[in-house]
């Protein structure tokens, strides 16, 4: 069973950035669907971004295209999410997520994913 740890927030001001890091405790094979989610206070948990390990372009949800990279490091089994150009909007708790899964492999899928983290605390104040 893959256990996720996220790492790398912490509160910046708007316009700031930040890298988080997802490590994995096992290697995540190319059929694997990592991606990252987000859930602020009173709203509902929402994809940001996905990767399919075996390859093809990334997904990003409308709300963070052209600022937020989702990238990996398979010799390190580790996941990154660099955001840049945060915006209050932003602020939530990040999750790092795994799912053995191609079809579903998109920022709404959140059913599929089966594997989480226990999130990392993203903050942003103007």
């Amino acid at each position: 069973q893959v256990q996720l740890v996220e790492s790398g927030g912490g509160s910046v001001q708007a316009g700031g950035s930040l890298r988080l890091s997802c490590a994995a405790s096992e290697y995540t094979h190319s059929n694997y669907c990592m991606g990252w989610f987000r859930q602020a206070p009173g709203k509902e948990r929402e994809g940001v971004a996905v990767i399919y390990l075996g390859g093809g372009s990334p997904q990003y949800a409308d709300s963070v295209k052209g600022r937020f990279t989702i990238s990996q490091d398979n010799a390190k089994n580790t996941l990154y999410l660099q955001m840049n150009s945060l915006k209050d909007e932003d602020t939530a708790m990040y999750y790092c997520a795994a799912a053995i899964t191609r079809s579903y492999c998109n920022t709404r899928a959140l059913h599929a994913f089966g594997y989480w983290g226990q999130g990392t605390q993203v903050t942003v104040s103007s």
